[in-house]
């Protein structure tokens, strides 16, 4: 009976082995810039510094949130940001504006050159919301702060951008897009008041 015994415990570790070993690994993901934008016509590239972006607590971690419902969200262990998700935002919409104001002079950092010519945007995200084989939802608010003058321009965007496919790469890919309709809304502000 003990000799069973044996055997039934060494062949029960060797499942717990083979189960451990066969465990998901995480995949990690970034946002980019929208591939769709086109630049405006500009008569000179302006400079842009994009101050920190705020974002909600509850996509305000690692795990990829994912909207279940009115009410429920959920944290995939398994499907995580690359780096905090407010500093990819503004990374993002830093490049999304670089590309529609053609100019190479946008950036996330102060780089102090031209501080007086320098237009600032601040920008609240109030909602980040996917949705899975849907879409995303993005709600912002900006402020666009241009050179020399006291007061920002304010303004918000609410953009719905279906999923096209399903998995996270085209969750990710839709909130590339979505972003980029968000820094349309703030570049045009900056084309039509720059020089």
């Amino acid at each position: 009976m003990t000799r069973i015994s044996s055997v039934v415990a060494g062949v029960f570790f060797c499942g717990l082995l083979g189960a451990c070993g066969s465990s998901p690994t995480a995949s990690f993901y970034t946002l980019t810039v929208d591939t769709t934008l086109t630049p405006m016509t500009s008569t000179m590239p302006v400079h842009v510094v994009v101050n920190p972006v705020t974002v909600p607590d509850v996509v305000d971690r690692p795990q990829i949130v994912t909207r279940m419902g009115n009410n429920q969200v959920v944290l995939n262990e398994f499907a995580r940001w690359g780096e905090p998700l407010k500093a990819d935002i503004a990374r993002t919409i830093a490049g999304d504006l670089a590309t529609l104001l053609a100019s190479d002079h946008v950036s996330v950092f102060n780089m102090g050159v031209d501080a007086a010519g320098t237009w600032r945007v601040r920008v609240d995200v109030m909602r980040f919301d996917a949705t899975p084989g849907e879409a995303i939802t993005i709600e912002a608010l900006w402020a666009v702060f241009p050179p020399g003058k006291p007061l920002p321009v304010a303004g918000k965007s609410l953009v719905r951008q279906p999923i096209d496919g399903h998995g996270y790469d085209a969750l990710v890919s839709a909130a590339d897009r979505a972003l980029g309709a968000v820094s349309r809304d703030i570049a045009g502000v900056i084309h039509a008041g720059a020089p």
